[in-house]
């Protein structure tokens, strides 16, 4: 029998893995993260097969639970498509936090103009302002990186900050402030401007449709489009993409306006989909969390869809998950985390193969 040596190995890259590959791959990602979950379970004094079946039961186990898991995957679709629309260009869009802000707040300022108007002349209004508002905060990074070589991970992470300030500003006796209250939030919005349920008995609203027709969107543009070639060529190699004859400002300052875009709906959705007012608690955490969504999608617009349902059910299920086997609903933040690493390591890994090597 023949030693066993590394020297009679390489790991070599796969220059284009079977769908076989890819499926075993994350299939070993997955078991391998729930194992790693049942642990957490066990740690935390519960049975891990009780504290699944609650996370699932209070994510899917009825209308109302299913409706609730896509409500809080909606803005995580819109932020997921943010980031993805501008990594896919190798555009390291960190601000989709801010964005976020901007939009919601855009459209408030053009619909606190209007109220008493009907839900016909209002809500395009307010799908508008978020359009408007979020990607003018991201042409803002993009104009700094175009002019001045800013980059773009610095201008966009401190544009988050300032969005968050000046929106405390107008909350903190501002002139958004709610009379007489004692919050930082304004005043609820006007019926005519709040997003219709789909189902009654849920609070899913039109918002979550469209989510998915900007998702249907992003993929044709990425798909079927020039600006989508260019894109791409821009991931590969935004350099001989310049020497070829585009103008690369242009097309980075065009992903930039698009990326905010989409960001900006996420937070139209919540305030006039969800919590009927602006304040800062009730918007923050999208755009990071759309940021993990987009990478666990791979950049690909149904995988940003299927990554945000999940975190969503996650998010969802993590209360009745806490009710029935005592495990702290904050622990769904480390699973969220296992998932995105396991199969981080699952989608590398069926891009390599480990090769023997004859020895002459």
């Amino acid at each position: 029998m023949s030693d066993f040596s590394l020297a009679d190995w390489r790991l070599e890259r796969r220059l284009d893995p079977r769908a076989a590959t890819r499926f075993i791959a994350l299939s070993v990602a997955a078991a391998s993260a729930v194992i790693v979950c049942s642990t957490l379970f066990v740690a935390a004094g519960a049975s891990p097969w009780e504290a699944f079946a609650a996370l699932l039961k209070g994510s899917f186990g009825s209308l109302r639970a299913t409706g609730e898991t896509m409500v809080k995957a909606t803005p995580l679709i819109f932020t997921g498509l943010a980031a993805c629309v501008a990594f896919r260009a190798r555009l390291w869009n960190i601000g989709a936090e801010g964005q976020v802000f901007a939009g919601a707040m855009f459209a408030f300022w053009l619909q606190h103009n209007m109220v008493g108007f009907p839900a016909v002349v209002q809500i395009p209004t307010i799908i508008f302002g978020g359009i408007v508002g979020g990607a003018l905060y991201a042409g803002l990074a993009g104009i700094l990186k175009t002019r001045f070589s800013v980059d773009e991970v610095i201008s966009t992470v401190m544009l988050n900050y300032i969005i968050v300030f000046i929106l405390s500003l107008l909350l903190l006796r501002g002139p958004w402030s709610e009379a007489g209250g004692f919050f930082e939030q304004t005043a609820k919005v006007d019926p005519g401007a709040i997003f219709p349920v789909l189902f009654s008995g849920t609070r899913l609203h039109a918002g979550f449709l469209l989510a998915l027709a900007a998702a249907w969107l992003v993929h044709l543009l990425l798909t079927r489009t020039p600006i989508g070639y260019e894109i791409k060529a821009a991931g590969s190699n935004i350099r001989a993409l310049a020497v070829q004859g585009t103008n690369t400002r242009r097309l980075i300052l065009v992903v930039m306006l698009i990326s905010g875009a989409l960001a900006g709906l996420a937070g139209i959705t919540e305030v006039y989909g969800v919590h009927y007012r602006v304040k800062a608690g009730a918007i923050a955490g999208y755009g990071y969390s759309g940021i993990i969504v987009a990478i666990l999608g791979q950049l690909h617009p149904l995988g940003v869809v299927i990554a945000s349902v999940l975190f969503g059910a996650l998010l969802n299920g993590a209360t009745l998950m806490q009710i029935k086997t005592g495990v702290p609903s904050a622990l769904i933040y480390a699973i969220q985390a296992i998932l995105l690493l396991f199969f981080l390591a699952g989608w590398a890994a069926c891009n390599f193969r480990l090769r023997r090597v004859s020895h002459v």
